[in-house]
């Protein structure tokens, strides 16, 4: 069986970064004059940042407020956002099983390493502005064995990296469209997932 490695989604599957979006979105709005619906563009997280902004900013304006939003981020975001239930347990529940743990997130890097660095969440490997099949790349790189996410672009990207995904329905998406996106388990949240990888490790066993 290959060394246990998991790799981690960061919005709506390690932190709760709603709060914190949201508030970026509004600084956002004050400093462009370009409203954003931030309750709408947090309802939706997991796409990368420039498909809501081009919802709000003509095309020729993309580019900038992406720029502007990313500049306002650190100052907004951070104190708002919280780890969601089970977290920190699961992290500290792939380390106890001897692994290692990579976040691959669409956030860019440098911003994801600021929420854990914040929060105090330790992770072996982070990769950044990676999205559906993109994060396959860096989940193969780093040997995942399981990837963990709330979105069902989190799933393609476990089926693409040839590795099972676990499914948490703390983000947008329902449990019947993790499911149909290829989850081979789906949780409420993390706080299932010690229970969830020790059987998924017996499976693997198995085979």
């Amino acid at each position: 069986m290959p060394a246990l490695t998991v790799g981690f989604d960061l919005d709506m599957t390690l932190l709760d970064t709603r709060p914190g979006i949201a508030a970026a979105y509004r600084a956002l709005t004050e400093r462009t004059g370009v409203r954003v619906d931030a309750e709408a563009a947090v309802s939706r997280l997991g796409p990368p940042l420039r498909t809501e902004i081009a919802r709000w900013f003509p095309p020729e304006q993309v580019d900038e407020a992406v720029r502007v939003y990313r500049e306002l981020y650190p100052a907004y975001a951070m104190t708002p956002t919280v780890p969601l239930p089970g977290a920190r347990a699961a992290l500290d529940a792939v380390r106890r099983r001897g692994g290692r743990v990579v976040v691959v997130t669409s956030k860019l890097g440098r911003l994801a390493k600021l929420h854990l660095n914040h929060l105090g969440l330790a992770v072996d490997e982070l990769a950044g502005d990676l999205f559906a099949e993109e994060k396959a790349t860096a989940l193969r790189a780093h040997g995942a064995t399981y990837y963990v996410g709330d979105h069902v672009a989190d799933m393609v990207a476990a089926e693409a990296a040839g590795v099972p995904g676990i499914a948490v329905t703390t983000g947008p998406c329902s449990a019947d469209e993790l499911r149909a996106a290829g989850a081979a388990v789906v949780l409420a949240d993390l706080t299932g997932f010690p229970a969830a990888l020790d059987g998924m490790i017996r499976l693997a066993l198995k085979q």
